[in-house]
Order: C-alpha cells, then sequence, then structure tokens
C-alpha cells in the first residue's frame, strides 16, 4: 500500500508543475489564466500567447504524464508482489489530478487533455494513437478542441473492452479489462474539467479555432 501512496504523491506533484502558467509568466509577463477562458492549458495559451508558446506547453504536458508512467513503470520491475497494472493506473490517475489541481498554483489548473494523451500513450500506444486520431479528426471538422478532447476520453474505456494487445503493463492472463475502471475514472475527470464547455456546445456557443490564424 506504501508504494502506491508514495508514486501517487510522486505523480500529483509532477502534475502540479503547471507549464502553460510557467511558459505565460515567462513569454508574456501575465499569468495565462488572467486571459482568455481562464484555463491553464494549451488552447488558451494559443489563443492568449501565441503558437510557440502553446507547441511548448503541449510538449511539456505530455511529458508530464509519460514520466509518470515511465517511473510506475520502473518502480513495478524494481519492486516484487506489487500489481504492476495498479501502480500504473495510480500514477496516471494521480498526475492528472495534479494538472488539474496543482499544490503550487493555488489549486487551479488545466483540463488535463494532453497530459492524459501522454499517458494513454504509455499506456497502450495503440488506444492512444487511436483517441488521437479521432480527437483530431473530430477538432478539424468542428474546429471545436473541446468537442474532440471530451469524444476521445469517451472513446478510451470502450477501446479496453475490446483491445487486450500493445499494453505497457498488462500480466499473461489478463485482458485490457483491468483498465476499464481506470480510463473511466479519467474520462470523468476530462468530462468534468469540460463541464462548462460542454454547456456551451450543447447551446451551440462553444468557442471555435480559426486555423488560417
Amino acid at each position: 500500500m506504501v508504494i502506491y501512496i508514495i508514486m501517487a504523491i510522486i505523480a500529483y506533484l509532477i502534475g502540479s508543475v503547471n507549464f502553460s502558467i510557467i511558459i505565460s509568466k515567462k513569454m508574456a509577463g501575465f499569468d495565462v489564466r488572467e486571459k482568455g477562458s481562464g484555463n491553464a492549458g494549451t488552447t488558451n495559451m494559443l489563443r492568449s500567447v501565441g503558437k510557440g508558446a502553446a507547441a511548448l506547453t503541449l510538449i511539456c504536458d505530455i511529458l508530464k504524464g509519460v514520466i509518470s508512467i515511465i517511473i510506475a513503470i520502473i518502480l513495478g520491475n524494481i519492486i516484487k508482489d506489487i500489481n504492476r497494472e495498479v501502480l500504473l493506473q495510480v500514477a496516471g490517475v494521480a498526475v492528472v489530478i495534479g494538472h488539474t489541481f496543482p499544490i503550487f498554483f493555488g489549486f487551479k489548473g488545466g483540463k488535463g487533455i494532453a497530459t492524459s494523451l501522454g499517458i494513454l500513450l504509455m499506456s497502450n500506444w495503440q488506444i492512444g494513437l487511436i483517441c488521437l486520431v479521432f480527437a483530431l479528426a473530430l477538432m478539424a471538422l468542428t474546429r471545436m478542441v473541446s468537442l474532440g478532447s471530451c469524444a476521445a476520453a469517451v472513446l478510451f474505456p470502450v477501446l479496453t473492452l475490446f483491445i487486450n494487445d500493445n499494453y505497457t503493463v498488462l500480466t499473461e492472463g489478463k485482458s485490457g479489462n483491468v483498465y476499464f475502471i481506470y480510463s473511466l475514472i479519467l474520462a470523468v475527470i476530462v468530462l468534468y474539467n469540460h463541464r462548462s464547455n460542454i454547456k456551451r456546445i450543447l447551446e451551440g456557443k462553444e468557442n471555435k479555432l480559426s486555423f488560417k490564424k
């Protein structure tokens, strides 16, 4: 039990390092949460600071998920008599919670999409790529980042029910179903973080990206 708690704390602290806030202050002289939508994430960075800052934020946020899962994999390989799947899942959920509620920035962070992408790709690259392509296709068609993000979040649990290959950690004899609850928790977090976006989508008032800018 102790190792799971330690992993959760490590991943949460990694998630709490909010790069959009750090980068916006360094590059633009303001906290990105004070501009645009008020969200500390890539989309608001794009609108409020620019493409370069948004790209850097995206990469750093993805890496938070990647690094957290790598740590979980290493610990799972070193420590015996531990459920390696659960350890990975604890890391994944904790880093997203840290990104959403960062202890270093007043518990007001981003929505966790980029960090979740890093987690998905490290948990199962096949599922991660499917969700990524699906999200990008919806974003291109609708110009709504939130819609693509939410749809991909919902797709993740569905895919765990049907895909049993390419999991980074999966004990022999187990199926991808062991990741269903994990994927469901991540989906709920993403949907909760996008609740205002979902409301605007239903009302037809959601902001759209302009790919010409």
